[in-house]
């Protein structure tokens, strides 16, 4: 079984109705899910932030982290992974916090799947379009 990289931007479709929500739910029964231990933090941002907008109730918020914190993720370091991350991040004019997912992919030999659309537009931008092999959008 082929693993795929996966960030907080598919991990919280899992919990949150929203575009892409079957595609993302679709990804826990095909393959093994990968994520560097950043994707807590981020994933409890993002709940956070669709609380502080209204789009969540503190219960949903709650029951949200629940889920996400039982899923069937193997989570991993990023230690080893910070200068490849830092170098992405310069190459691609990039935070590093999205680059971290991409290097721990390379790391891994896989693929890394995101629904973020302002980082797979700036991974198909001129020159940086040899990183496109190792993600695939949602």
């Amino acid at each position: 079984m082929n693993a795929l990289v996966i960030d907080a931007s598919i991990a919280v479709k899992w919990v949150v109705e929203e575009e892409g929500t079957a595609e993302a739910l679709t990804l826990r029964r095909r393959v093994k899910l990968i994520a560097p231990e950043l994707l807590v933090a981020e994933s409890a941002n993002i709940l956070w932030k669709k609380f502080q907008r209204n789009e969540l109730s503190k219960e949903e918020a709650f029951l949200g982290a629940r889920l996400l914190q039982a899923a069937d993720i193997e989570f991993l370091p990023t230690h080893s992974l910070l200068e490849t991350a830092t170098r992405t991040a310069i190459e691609l004019d990039h935070p590093v916090y999205d680059c971290l997912y991409l290097a721990l992919a390379a790391d891994r030999d896989c693929r890394f799947v995101t629904a973020d659309e302002r980082f797979l537009r700036k991974l198909s931008e001129g020159h940086r379009r040899k990183f496109r092999d190792r993600v695939i959008g949602l």
